[in-house]
């Protein structure tokens, strides 16, 4: 089990005032409307969420990474676990052609408001139960959703991951190092339900007999 950021360079690029996520909004609230998977999450306010999250290219050279760690081919399939609107998938397509992939994500809105070149490969599910036969995948990941289950779902979760990947799996979540980074971790978080330090992480994977590697997000 590797520990692989290839989110790193991009989250310390974005600048937040946490204390501000606190005071500003009843954070309960947000929390609640956030929690929805709707309009509001993806492209309302950004106290409840992303504050618009559309196609910018950005996710491009993460999916070329990706393709590159891994050493994916034209044919391989390839499954996200918690899509939202696909647009990895979608970058992974474009830096790989023939590239077979999948989508699973719990939001109705995010699907119906996918990049429309992958939007037929993206299904409305729970990833407690992952809707695939065993070793189906040659690659599966999962970004940022993993944090937003209660330890029964996310241990289930984990299983089912490494029930349907053969090959190459790899999630990232939020996570934290020390007391500063579990307290920016506590401010901003809209919908985690799962809020361990990094060793806890691995621990956890290892129990599931994770077998592929992790990526983990930290607010310093």
């Amino acid at each position: 089990m590797a520990i692989i950021n290839f989110l790193e360079k991009y989250q310390s690029a974005t600048k937040r005032d946490y204390v501000q996520r606190v005071v500003e909004h009843d954070k309960a609230k947000c929390a609640n409307v956030a929690k929805q998977w709707g309009y509001d999450y993806w492209d309302g306010d950004r106290c409840y969420g992303y504050g618009g999250y559309s196609y910018d290219g950005r996710w491009l050279p993460i999916a070329e990474e990706i393709i590159a760690k891994y050493d994916l081919k034209s044919g391989d399939r390839v499954l996200d676990i918690g899509c939202g609107k696909g647009f990895l998938l979608y970058e992974l397509t474009r830096a790989l052609p023939g590239l077979e992939v999948y989508g699973l994500d719990i939001s109705a809105y995010g699907i119906e408001h996918a990049k429309p070149e992958i939007q037929d490969r993206l299904i409305l599910g729970n990833c407690t139960s992952l809707p695939w036969e065993d070793d189906f995948f040659d690659f599966v990941f999962s970004i940022n959703t993993f944090h937003n289950l209660k330890y029964v779902d996310l241990l289930n979760s984990i299983l089912q991951m490494e029930r349907v990947g053969k090959r190459h799996k790899w999630f990232c979540v939020e996570s934290y190092r020390n007391e500063s980074e579990k307290v920016n971790l506590l401010y901003w978080q809209l919908t985690c339900m799962s809020f361990y330090a990094t060793e806890e992480w691995e621990w956890l994977a290892a129990k599931a007999g994770y077998t592929g590697d992790i990526g983990f997000i930290f607010f310093e």
